[in-house]
């Protein structure tokens, strides 16, 4: 499957609600993609190479640490909400949700999804963007970041690489939203709420 690299540029260029041709065959496409294929690659001019390689390269350091020290960012009385995931802690919901087991199984074989054999094999990071609520009936979804030792970069590298993804979800959600034939804000109104 080809998927398009959708280029935000000319949509974040735009200065008023009055949408010239090009953006709006822009937006047919970003809301025909998402409805044929639920996936996009999109090219943010917010989001440059040099970011992108800080937050990767700090990462890759973080996940070559010894599990010992990595463990110590670890929160499961916390759900593994916020810090890292070791492998083998998340289980796919495909292995375990029966409702889900018997919808993927009626599904044509060629579309079936190809379904993982146990638990996730890889190590996470959750990190949260943005402000906690102040008022919460999920504590442990909006607890404390956890911050490794020895990684003075890392709450500015995650929050800003973080926000950079947030925008860049918001520009597409916004063009999708016109391309469906909704207003600009029908999709990204439901993300602040």
């Amino acid at each position: 499957m080809e998927l398009p690299v959708i280029d935000l540029a000319p949509y974040l260029e735009i200065c008023s609600d009055e949408l010239d041709s090009h953006i709006k065959s822009m937006c047919l496409e970003v809301s025909r993609t998402l409805r044929e294929t639920g996936a996009l690659l999109v090219k943010d001019p917010r989001c440059t190479a040099e970011d992108n390689d800080k937050f990767i390269d700090m990462m890759e350091k973080y996940f070559q640490q010894p599990e010992e020290f990595k463990r110590l960012q670890e929160r499961p009385h916390l759900h593994y909400q916020v810090g890292v995931t070791p492998e083998g802690v998340e289980v796919p919901r495909s292995l375990v949700d029966e409702e889900m087991k018997e919808k993927l199984k009626a599904m044509p074989k060629e579309y079936q999804p190809s379904s993982p054999s146990g638990p996730d094999p890889k190590w996470r990071y959750m990190w949260r963007v943005g402000p906690r609520p102040k008022i919460t009936c999920f504590k442990e979804l909006n607890s404390e970041p956890v911050i490794p030792e020895g990684f003075p970069e890392w709450k500015c590298t995650m929050d800003s690489w973080g926000y950079k993804m947030i925008s860049a979800v918001e520009s597409v959600a916004e063009m999708a939203a016109i391309g469906f034939g909704l207003s600009k804000d029908a999709f990204t109104s439901l993300m602040q709420q």
